[in-house]
């Protein structure tokens, strides 16, 4: 079930009215009513892969309360590894074996030996990768002793599997969620207000930005040698327009979703492609799966503690294990590479904590330095986004190839302006450019829309608002996939 869907219009005005009007009495049903309703939003994706998520919260549940009553520490993490291994081994299996596989084929191939393995057709469960790092943070705090183990299932089972993040995140910790399950929740009328203005920016950033972006992005990436530097250059742009809009979009409809229910989520976005250097764009980009990566794969390895190998090491070990979390191709693996790559500099010299703060704060404009350093790190990204969209290494280096190569193609720059105004529709540019515009308006809150119109009159706010709805509903009939959820 997408949120872009009809079926979400309609499974979630159900689920909000028997949540506060039906089942609010006593938090267990609440909470009982959220867990069947997630299984229900799984279940309608593939009913058959609902089993491996109830397996794999049985199996972090009962992991949990062993570690507890275990009485020595060898006992306590034999329980740990047996939820790492069997955890990890399934998303091996779905994620990553022919992946494995092909690549040991490759690199025989390369001495002359002919191999041919076994390899499977499987589909690959939605949302694995997120549930499956759930499950992980709960056993590990729980081993460090960071948190006791949950007693109530459903209770667990709803941190688990609470539908707005249970496909695409954010990737919730148990110290965050857990406390808000357990505790009764009482209709927040201004909670609810703001969690719909975050839905519809979610669905306009979405429905509107994103897959706009992907009728030209998909038409260029499918056909590289047809085009010259302006097209390629303005498809590379668009991407990164794409996926952060796609993602974050997700994101806003999760967390908004979740306000409706009295539930906070972790914020996973903050305004990235605003960022004056690349450790600050990973500071706001995927928040939830970047602090997942530092506190439960980089500190353990160390950290920035010890010599500046060590430190080297941890970065590009993190890196390339964030971008091979994303998908089994070694694109995503260069991808990860390269940011390593464009963090060194910062690590080496101490300024990956330089800019901490909201850039231009307090101010209209950034000044003409802030603005410069947005350009270059935003410009790093998008060289880097070509690698993540491109199907392989040989079509990302041959479209950066044609990109630059092929600046000075006037002919080519022709085209790129009739498809950019084509493809995703005349309005487009005017669309695109209100985005940037709010998101920049709104930098400095939860997201883009939270505080514009707040202080109009009703009318005008409300006329800017049905604005929006109404420009969503103008796309119905297009609606693609969100990309995360192949991850």
């Amino acid at each position: 079930m997408l949120f872009n869907s009809v079926q979400f219009a309609i499974f979630l005005p159900v689920v909000f009215i028997l949540y506060w009007f039906v089942f609010n009495k006593k938090l267990s049903s609440q909470n009982f009513l959220l867990l069947i309703s997630s299984y229900f939003f799984y279940a309608s994706w593939d009913w058959r892969f609902l089993f491996l998520l109830i397996f794999s919260t049985l199996l972090d549940y009962f992991t949990g309360l062993k570690m507890s009553d275990s009485k020595s520490r060898i006992s306590r993490k034999t329980w740990l590894w047996i939820s790492i291994l069997i955890n990890l081994g399934f998303l091996g299996l779905f994620k990553y074996y022919n992946f494995f596989a092909e690549s040991f084929v490759a690199a025989f191939a390369r001495a002359g030996i002919s191999v041919s393995p076994w390899t499977i057709g499987i589909i690959l469960p939605v949302g694995i990768s997120f549930y499956t790092f759930h499950g992980l943070s709960y056993v590990i705090d729980i081993y460090r002793s960071r948190i006791q183990p949950e007693k109530n299932f459903v209770d667990y089972a709803v941190f688990v599997s609470f539908f707005p993040l249970l496909v695409a995140g954010p990737i919730e910790r148990a110290t965050h969620l857990l406390p808000q399950i357990k505790k009764k929740r009482n209709f927040n009328y201004a909670q609810a207000v703001d969690g719909m203005r975050q839905i519809l920016w979610g669905l306009f950033k979405k429905m509107v930005i994103a897959d706009s972006c992907a009728e030209f992005v998909n038409i260029v990436f499918g056909n590289i040698n047809e085009y010259g530097g302006p097209t390629l250059g303005m498809a590379a742009f668009l991407f990164a327009v794409q996926i952060y809009c796609d993602f974050s979009g997700y994101s806003d409809i999760a967390i908004g979703t979740a306000r409706l229910l009295g539930i906070e989520l972790l914020k996973n976005f903050a305004f990235p492609y605003f960022s004056r250097d690349i450790a600050e764009f990973w500071r706001r980009w995927h928040i939830s799966l970047s602090s997942w990566f530092r506190d439960y794969l980089y500190i353990p390895l160390g950290g920035s503690r010890g010599n500046n190998w060590v430190r080297v090491r941890n970065i590009f070990i993190v890196f390339i294990v964030s971008g091979f979390w994303h998908g089994a191709n070694w694109t995503f693996i260069f991808w990860g590479f390269l940011n390593a790559l464009y963090f060194l500099p910062l690590l080496l010299s101490a300024k990956n904590r330089t800019h901490l703060d909201t850039v231009a704060e307090g101010r209209l404009l950034p000044s003409v330095r802030e603005f410069f350093q947005m350009s270059v790190t935003f410009s790093l990204t998008v060289i880097a986004w070509v690698f993540f969209r491109s199907p392989d290494l040989g079509q990302a280096f041959l479209f950066l190839k044609r990109m630059i190569t092929g600046i000075g193609d006037w002919e080519n720059y022709i085209r790129v302006k009739w498809l950019f105004l084509s493809s995703p529709g005349v309005t487009f540019p005017l669309l695109l450019a209100a985005f940037i515009l709010i998101e920049w308006i709104g930098r400095n809150k939860d997201y883009g829309l939270a505080g514009i119109g707040l202080k109009w009159a009703r009318p005008a706010r409300f006329a800017f608002y049905y604005s929006i709805l109404l420009i969503i509903l103008l796309t119905l009939g297009k609606n693609q996939q969100f990309i995360y959820f192949q991850f």
